[in-house]
């Protein structure tokens, strides 16, 4: 049989046993932990680009309280804060390395002229470059600002907006702060965006509503029903989103949540966006599949449908990963869309979750909160993700040949890897290696960077050439052009009285 079908063999058991919960043992033995997609959809081992560090539980940390239901995770420079929701607290916790982490402290309350100095299920945390705190009071209906010192600042209340139904309770889920200190949040029940205030207090919005769907014949049915009926429809209205990272730029991730399968069979899928200070979507999507993790839905093992994005962060490299707490995974992607890994799922073991709600990163290291697990895991970069990212750092560079290098030594490690093939062809491209880069790009399909490195090929090659080619216009030209001519000399020589006179008196006298 051919390679092919043990291929598909193979990605056909991984996928088995990942929806219907078979033990690894039972999978082929050459499925990898990691995988990605080819040009084609299908699913394509891959060298681990991370390994578990350790998974940190209560014990590990030295809580004499265990966790209980966290819900939110924030990263400031070598501290990790985790707002352990069920018990009404925050844990500062410092990083030594990705195998020590250490609490610092256990906030629970703060001082202030305030009636209510404590917190009452906090779902998530900011730290501001002023080092003032941010908190999603979420029980209090409220977000806090309090200072290094947990002193109270000010606290930022329900918006007042006409738009609102007044019955809504104000329930800030998850929040991020820009350089100014302006507050992004997603309350839940508010599907208008995300809820802007100023560094004074005041709300002034709502930022990056998402795009409302509709299928037409429900709309045109809409428009002839009774208000009986209207009501038992389903109303168009905006997504809301589920959570929201701001990264180092000042652009905010948000997450939408679940992917419906009629929206990927549209190609309306849009579970990532990129929001800007306008609340325009900036995100770039020039991968061949687009960014909702996994192409195949299944169901079994508690869970079934797309996957759904429920957090997501993004590095310095402008390497983005999300979440995906339906299937436990993460998807990371380049900042052209294109995935990049995919790895995890949903079970006991190192490396697999039961209800993964929070991730983030410190440098390359990834951290993922787990709240029924009750558990902090740490992922480190392995030798093969060291060197994608490094390949991609030295893109971002600049230095076009230390990226070159780079990714032909990821193809060593795999062959089939295509951000390897496409990193190269890029990297040549910029080198004005055009030909050599269109090579590369053939070979992965890439259509767009083709025709950019094609586009360059033939205006130098045209350069190069160019005096042969006005050489080879002329004689095109010239030559009908003189033959031309000839041939109209010749008939007029032909036909001219004195030519006949004198050839034709030589001719009678047989000279």
């Amino acid at each position: 049989m051919s390679m092919r079908f043990w291929k598909k063999t193979g990605a056909f058991l991984f996928l088995a046993g990942i929806l219907f919960g078979i033990p690894a043992a039972a999978q082929a033995e050459d499925i990898s932990y990691t995988y990605n997609y080819d040009y084609w959809g299908d699913v394509q081992d891959c060298p681990d680009l991370y390994t578990v560090s350790k998974v940190f539980t209560s014990a590990d940390l030295g809580l004499e309280t265990r966790m209980n239901n966290p819900q939110g995770l924030y990263v400031s420079g070598d501290l990790i804060y985790v707002c352990d929701t069920g018990n009404n607290r925050i844990l500062e916790i410092r990083r030594h390395s990705a195998e020590n982490l250490e609490i610092v402290r256990i906030i629970d309350s703060f001082t202030g002229d305030v009636e209510n100095t404590s917190f009452l299920a906090p779902t998530d945390v900011a730290v501001s470059e002023a080092g003032n705190f941010f908190i999603a009071d979420k029980g209090n209906a409220r977000i806090l600002k309090l200072d290094p010192d947990l002193h109270y600042l000010m606290q930022f209340d329900k918006p007042v907006d006409n738009t609102l139904d007044p019955a809504i309770a104000f329930q800030p889920d998850k929040i991020a702060v820009d350089s100014a200190e302006r507050v992004y949040c997603v309350a839940t029940g508010i599907n208008k965006g995300l809820v802007k205030y100023e560094n004074d207090g005041v709300f002034s919005g709502f930022v990056g509503a998402t795009k409302v769907t509709f299928d037409f014949m429900d709309y045109l049915w809409k428009r002839f029903a009774t208000q009986a009926q209207r009501a038992q429809m389903e109303s168009f209205v905006p997504t809301e989103y589920d959570n929201l990272y701001m990264d180092y730029e000042g652009f905010i991730y948000a997450c939408t949540g679940a992917v419906t399968a009629d929206d990927l069979r549209a190609g309306n899928a849009d579970a990532v966006r990129k929001l800007n200070l306008m609340g325009n979507d900036i995100l770039v999507r020039n991968g061949e599949w687009g960014i909702y993790g996994d192409l195949y839905m299944g169901s079994g093992g508690g869970y079934e449908g797309p996957s759904y994005f429920s957090d997501v962060t993004c590095m310095e490299n402008d390497i983005f990963v999300c979440l995906d707490r339906n299937r436990g995974r993460l998807f990371g992607y380049d900042d052209q869309g294109r995935m990049v890994f995919a790895f995890g799922g949903n079970g006991n073991m190192d490396g697999y979750f039961r209800r993964p709600v929070g991730i983030e990163h410190m440098g390359h290291e990834l951290y993922v909160l787990d709240a029924l697990d009750c558990s902090v895991t740490s992922f480190v970069p392995t030798l093969f993700g060291e060197l994608v990212y490094t390949a991609v750092e030295e893109f971002d560079k600049g230095d076009y040949e230390a990226s070159r290098e780079a990714w032909e030594q990821v193809m060593v490690m795999d062959g089939n890897y295509d951000l390897a093939y496409i990193g190269i062809g890029r990297a040549l491209l910029r080198q004005e290696k055009y030909r050599e880069a269109m090579d590369y790009f053939e070979v992965k399909y890439d259509a767009e960077n083709y025709s950019k490195a094609y586009k360059q090929y033939r205006k130098e090659w045209v350069e190069e050439h160019i005096g042969w080619i006005i050489a080879a216009v002329l004689i095109l030209f010239l030559v009908p052009f003189v033959f031309k001519r000839v041939r109209k000399i010749r008939e007029e020589l032909r036909t001219d009285d004195f030519f006949i006179y004198e050839y034709g008196k030589e001719s009678r006298d047989g000279k």
